[in-house]
């Protein structure tokens, strides 16, 4: 998989109907952030990621990434990372948005912290990327 497009495709052909949780975040520049890390935040390098939009959606309810971007604008335009994830249904049934609150709470704790090694982080134009530290 290199894009959101690709995970869009594998999500649609899970045995299971899935449920994408989705958490849109913001690069802010950290209090304690140093001077040379401020200089480097206004060139529009690093930051810390912020979560600051999250939603559910079934993947039959996302045409593509150029479509869920699109959509994504009305609530938050200057999003840096979009981090993923997926439920998994049972019995034919994907998970409803009742199932999904929980979870995506979780995972938005969980990327406030820093822990977001077991999510799926997209860029603006829908490449995944790797964010792990070498």
């Amino acid at each position: 998989m290199e894009t959101f497009d690709d995970l869009l495709a594998a999500a649609r052909q899970q045995a299971e109907p899935q449920r994408l949780l989705l958490v849109f975040t913001r690069a802010e520049c950290p209090a304690d952030a140093s001077p040379a890390e401020r200089a480097a935040f206004e060139r529009g390098e690093g930051g810390a990621l912020v979560p600051a939009v999250c939603v559910d959606k079934l993947p039959a309810d996302i045409a593509s990434f150029e479509a869920l971007a699109a959509e994504s604008k009305a609530a938050i335009d200057d999003w840096r990372i979009l981090f993923v994830a997926a439920m998994d249904g049972r019995g034919g049934h994907a998970p409803n948005a009742d199932e999904a609150v929980q979870p995506l709470r979780m995972m938005v704790e969980q990327i406030k912290g820093g822990r977001i090694a077991r999510f799926l982080a997209v860029d603006r134009d829908g490449r995944l990327v790797n964010l792990a530290r070498g």
